[in-house]
């Protein structure tokens, strides 16, 4: 028998139609992220072990960590804050504050359920060197611009402040950060596990979820009404914990409205990070989205048909009768490129029309210029919308303006 062929489990390959609409919408993320001034950042898929562990609590049990064969403990990427934290102590002359996106692949070993995976793309970013809330407000409102990029509409920003937790330990904070997916008592629960009684439990769960804004949340929130934020796009969340150990002040996590699949986005504010690698006192903040959850809920709410967006990277395909038609053909495609028009030409000469149109049916590519005798004699190409049918003979230069 022979063996099956797949990826391992948790990990992907992604064929041309999806990794097209990838591609745009990581294209319009990286567009939104410079129109408020961050630059693009890459760092190692690698990095030592002792780097990564410690820094994300309970959740460390999740990184890829292996010797290699210099005998030396180094992991794979978790995330792209804690690396970003080690750039900015690595790499003194960096601009400050330091605003940068990044968009690369991390890997968890965790359980691959809906919207989790062990390998994924994250896309963050984060302003590094300022304790000034207008950092806030500037990650917040381009989570919101973002979002409205992709064509979203009905989305939140919940907003929360650690503060609220002062007093707690991490593994109760870590319990409210739960509430979403095991309710009230599921908390309430988990809490009285720290040695809480059932009262004391349910009395502090209370006293959280009906704390105040506190006076950091109030400001940032002053600041996106000056940033002309809708007020509906955020909202106070007491109960908003985010699991991660690495939080100091305002936290964030952004959710889609009526996606079963969790949040699609979160971060905060961390004021020490760099601490850790000999930079003491150098306060950042920023969100990650999850690219993965993003792209499933397009496809859930059909933003993708809304933007009429095609999935090919070909403009124009080239067909032709035979190879002499062929071989005119390379003129023209040549011209269109040069235009800067994705083209293509249909490399088989003994294939039918029928069969070319087939092809360029099954890659979605929307235009079609058949190439015959006469089009070789005359000039008048024959140019078919591949969507609706219709064809019409057009020189060369009003195709290239037709199609550009």
């Amino acid at each position: 028998m022979a063996t099956k062929v797949t990826t391992p489990k948790g990990f992907r390959d992604f064929l041309p139609q999806e990794s097209s609409l990838r591609a745009f919408v990581l294209e319009k993320l990286r567009k939104s992220f410079e129109k408020f001034g961050f630059e693009p950042l890459e760092t190692s898929a690698i990095e030592f072990a002792e780097t990564l562990k410690g820094k994300y609590g309970e959740e460390e049990k999740l990184i890829y960590e292996f010797t290699d064969r210099g005998g030396r403990q180094i992991a794979l990427r978790y995330d792209q804050t804690v690396p970003l934290a080690r750039v900015v102590s690595q790499y003194p002359t960096l601009p400050s504050p330091f605003k940068r996106y990044q968009v690369q692949p991390v890997w968890r070993a965790e359980n691959p359920q809906k919207g989790r995976f062990r390998e994924f793309i994250q896309v963050d970013f984060d302003t590094v060197g300022t304790e000034n809330c207008l950092a806030d407000a500037e990650i917040v409102t381009t989570a919101v611009f973002s979002m409205k990029a992709l064509g979203f509409k009905d989305f939140t920003v919940r907003v929360n402040d650690r503060s609220v937790f002062d007093g707690l330990s991490p593994e109760t904070i870590r319990a409210l950060d739960k509430l979403q997916k095991i309710g009230e008592t599921g908390v309430i629960e988990q809490i009285k596990r720290e040695g809480y009684d059932t009262a004391q439990a349910k009395a502090l769960f209370k006293r959280v979820k009906n704390s105040s804004p506190t006076k950091r949340v109030g400001e940032l929130f002053d600041l996106l009404e000056n940033f002309k934020v809708e007020k509906d796009k955020y909202a106070f969340d007491p109960t908003l914990a985010r699991g991660l150990d690495y939080y100091t002040g305002l936290i964030f996590e952004l959710e889609i409205e009526g996606y079963s699949g969790g949040s699609v986005g979160g971060g905060g504010r961390y004021d020490d990070l760099t601490g850790i690698f000999g930079l003491p006192n150098v306060s950042g903040v920023g969100i990650s989205f999850g690219i993965d959850r993003i792209f499933d809920v397009m496809n859930e709410l059909n933003l993708f048909d809304s933007i009429g967006l095609t999935t090919s990277t070909t403009k124009v395909m080239l067909a032709h009768f035979g190879e002499d038609e062929r071989n005119y053909c390379i003129g023209i495609a040549s011209q269109l490129r040069y235009a800067g028009i994705n083209t293509e030409i249909y490399p088989d000469v003994t294939k039918k029309i029928a069969k070319q149109f087939d092809y360029a049916n099954k890659k979605q590519i929307p235009f079609v210029i058949v190439i015959g005798g006469d089009e070789m004699k005359s000039g008048d190409l024959a140019l078919k919308n591949m969507s609706n049918g219709e064809q019409e003979k057009l020189k060369i230069d009003v195709i290239i303006s037709k199609l550009k």
